[in-house]
């Protein structure tokens, strides 16, 4: 009887251990969702900004549009808990397409570019 208590006990402290530890990588795991997704919406806000100075040039208009698209594919698949590479990587091709062949000012070149690295160490870490 004593051997079958100790067993229940190791077993119950082995299951709320496991419990707290799958919890807590969950957790983890969520969070980095949410950052990607962060960073998703940044690119976006930033994509939005420099579509404002050239709108009437319809082939640079059509990669902001290709971006846009793979972008927002990959954070609804984020938003199903589900982080899709081949998506990013569209999304990265496209972002640095806007970036090596559209007019850009200044600022938003620097901030397309700093964005591109961002993607890429996003892909790169997971």
């Amino acid at each position: 009887m004593t051997n079958n208590l100790v067993s229940r006990r190791w077993t119950l402290r082995a299951l709320t251990f496991g419990a707290i530890a799958a919890g807590t990588g969950v957790a983890a795991f969520g969070q980095d969702f949410g950052r990607a997704r962060d960073l998703v919406d940044r690119v976006q806000e930033d994509l939005r900004r420099a579509t404002e100075f050239t709108r009437t040039n319809e082939k640079e208009r059509i990669r902001y549009e290709n971006v846009q698209h793979h972008l927002s594919e990959f954070d609804r698949d984020l938003r199903r808990d589900h982080f899709d590479k081949g998506k990013l990587d569209k999304a990265i091709d496209d972002l640095k397409n806007v970036v090596q062949n559209n007019t850009l000012e200044g600022r938003e070149r620097d901030a397309l570019a700093s964005d591109l690295s961002d993607l890429r160490t996003l892909r790169d870490i997971r």
